[in-house]
């Protein structure tokens, strides 16, 4: 069954963990959805209260895993080729220490975004003011 992440394609950090884990991840079946520009995907999440400005969301079938838990189920699963994502996989694999360092992560989204002049919630409209 194919791995869906979505992701917030307005984060660059965020952008590049997709991309990369798309393409050098080892999991052929790994799907990337851009959260923030897919209005419809985002609404469906939503509803089922997982929210994109919380933190990215990784499917299969109707199994969900959202903001720390999708990061460490992700990383549990990669069989990388490039060696960033080869450390990336030992840090965040672990589901507690992946609990303890995601808020950094919100972190730099957070930051990353600000300096975009986007907004931290996709569904806010508008850009906020630099």
């Amino acid at each position: 069954m194919a791995l869906v992440l979505v992701y917030d394609g307005g984060c660059p950090f965020c952008r590049h963990f997709a991309l990369r884990s798309e393409l050098e991840g080892g999991l052929p079946d790994l799907e990337i959805r851009d959260g923030r520009s897919d209005h419809q995907l985002r609404a469906q999440l939503k509803a089922r209260g997982l929210d994109l400005a919380r933190g990215a969301v990784l499917l299969e079938g109707e199994q969900a895993w959202h903001g720390a838990a999708a990061i460490a189920e992700l990383c549990g699963r990669l069989k990388p080729s490039d060696p960033l994502l080869a450390l990336l996989r030992q840090v965040f694999a672990a589901s507690p220490r992946a609990r303890q360092l995601y808020p950094v992560l919100l972190w730099a989204r957070r930051t990353a975004l600000q300096w975009k002049g986007l907004p931290e919630d996709p569904d806010q409209t508008g850009l906020r003011q630099a």
